[in-house]
């Protein structure tokens, strides 16, 4: 009996282990495929609506949007 319990503790520690290691590494792939946005991707985004950002502006969009994460 002692040694089940050692053993379903053992496997769930590993099981633990192992689950972190493989979701950090997920993440940091997705995360290499699709970055975070930031404030080129913003300029760019506005030019391509047909005007052209100032600085304020971009910094003001940046400071929106780490407000909604």
């Amino acid at each position: 009996m002692l040694k089940l319990i050692l053993y379903l503790i053992l496997g769930l520690v590993i099981g633990l282990i192992i689950g972190f290691l493989l979701a950090r590494l997920f993440f940091k792939k997705q995360m290499e495929k699709n970055p975070p946005i930031n404030e080129k991707m913003i300029e760019a985004m506005m030019s391509s609506m047909g005007r052209k950002p100032s600085q304020k502006q971009v910094k003001q969009v940046m400071a929106q949007m780490n407000r909604f994460k």
